[in-house]
């Protein structure tokens, strides 16, 4: 478990790493993820994993290959959330590249939800939204363990807009109660989070355990739900950051059904751009009763 004296030398090395050029970062990023490739055995493990069950008809080779430019993508996202938490606005601008009707919400009069799963540039997603229309926004978030990292994590994605943080442990009552006076919720759908409001819905052919609480919460509150989709660009191009239409016919009465829609939604995502979904997630980590573990 990292240390809060650990925590504060990580945070100093981000606030001196967001100075560099785009370029230079994002290979500094790369070598990160070639380290911790090396370094992170159970979490290599894991994105192996994951991507042999996901795509059984490649080579094992290829699995490893995929892995590995994945812990590169990820290497980068660590080291590039320094610019989200202490670059300056207009340089996240240039940065940043928005595709898609990104003012969808605040054009909603009625209630509202961002679909935002986990690629490896999700965190740019909320300052996306916040920094391009002027709805206010409601996240679930898991705390940090780290006190220090917690605290830090939370002012960075505090920076721009009005933008509330629930704890995932005080359930949805929270949520919900703000969602009334017009927040719009921000949810990601494609963790594994227990069977509890879940079911397993098939992800790539896999029994996923998916939560059915984004369907069922559209459908009782009359939500538009509109996805988001982060995509790292090469080198220092910076971050495109689309807003996607609508997924069809979601939600509707059938909460199984419509986990389904955006598990086959977000499927297809992921096999435009494999390398960055978040392989490194026990996404399977919940088996049906009976079955044993997939890791």
């Amino acid at each position: 478990m990292m240390d809060r004296i650990t925590a504060r030398v990580l945070i100093a090395l981000l606030w001196l790493l967001h100075f560099l050029p785009m370029g230079a970062l994002a290979a500094l990023g790369r070598g990160l993820g070639a380290l911790l490739w090396v370094l992170a055995r159970p979490r290599r493990r894991i994105a192996i994993r994951n991507i042999g069950l996901c795509f059984p008809e490649w080579t094992p080779a290829q699995h490893e290959a995929l892995a590995r430019e994945h812990f590169g993508w990820v290497g980068r996202s660590i080291l590039e959330r320094g610019l989200l938490w202490f670059a300056s606005p207009a340089r996240i601008r240039r940065i940043m590249k928005v595709k898609g009707n990104i003012n969808l919400a605040e054009q909603t009069d009625g209630a509202f939800m961002w679909l935002l799963p986990h690629f490896v540039g999700l965190e740019w997603v909320g300052p996306a939204i916040m920094m391009n229309q002027k709805r206010p926004g409601v996240d679930v978030y898991q705390p940090q363990s780290n006190a220090v990292l917690d605290a830090r994590m939370l002012a960075g994605r505090s920076r721009f807009g009005q933008t509330a943080f629930i704890d995932r442990h005080e359930g949805i009552r929270p949520v919900l109660r703000l969602i009334k006076q017009g927040y719009a919720f921000l949810n990601a759908p494609d963790l594994d989070h227990g069977p509890r409001d879940s079911a397993f819905i098939p992800f790539f052919g896999v029994k996923a355990c998916t939560l059915l609480a984004p369907g069922r919460l559209a459908r009782s509150q009359n939500m538009k739900v509109q996805p988001l989709v982060v995509t790292m660009l090469p080198g220092g191009q910076g971050y495109e950051v689309e807003a996607c239409e609508a997924i069809d016919n979601f939600p509707t009465d059938d909460a199984e059904a419509d986990a389904l829609r955006v598990n086959q939604w977000l499927e297809a995502r992921v096999r435009a751009n494999p390398a960055q979904y978040f392989w490194v997630h026990k996404r399977f980590k919940t088996r049906p009763p009976g079955e044993p573990s997939l890791y």
